[in-house]
């Protein structure tokens, strides 16, 4: 059956390049964002902005789905050495939460947006602002295990081919 497959590359992947970097970059500046244009929204009394929101929420809560689905393939592929595992595993864990917490929130804006789309309220800024963290410590982990522990990278999937991690 693994005849079939694509041979992996030098980065130990079927295709080119990760493409859950690419995928992931587009959810978080999507939801970032959403967060901005809901502040200044808010605070500016500009209603306009919370459509803008809603539109950027809706795409990335559909993209994060593709995010995962793209590093749950590329995570399985990386045969991460075991100073890395910890963090890919709270990574993943993160992952599928905020895909959960993600879908919620808005869920939870459409209901909003449909009531009244000129104003959103201050418990959802709130929960928003706590979307927002989750969103910075999942980059926070994402970013190490690129830069600290160089899943995917030419030197590190060497050293795992030749037995050396």
């Amino acid at each position: 059956m693994f005849e079939y497959l694509p041979p992996l590359n030098e980065h130990n992947l079927p295709y080119p390049d990760t493409i859950h970097p690419i995928v992931v970059h587009f959810v978080i500046a999507m939801v970032l964002f959403a967060f901005v244009c809901d502040l200044i929204g808010y605070f500016g009394k500009n209603s306009r902005l919370f459509e803008v929101s809603w539109w950027n929420l809706f795409f990335a809560t559909i993209s994060i789905f593709i995010a995962i689905l793209f590093g749950q393939i590329e995570a399985g592929l990386a045969e991460p050495y075991n100073a890395a595992v910890r963090e890919l595993n709270w990574h993943t864990t993160l992952g599928w939460s905020l895909s959960a917490i993600l879908s919620g929130v808005t869920a939870w804006r459409y209901i909003l947006r449909s009531k009244d789309p000129t104003t959103v309220p201050i418990p959802y800024l709130g929960v928003s602002v706590l979307l927002m963290l989750l969103v910075c410590v999942q980059v926070y982990w994402g970013d190490k295990l690129v830069w600290v522990y160089g899943l995917h990278s030419l030197p590190v999937v060497e050293a795992m081919r030749e037995g050396v991690l």
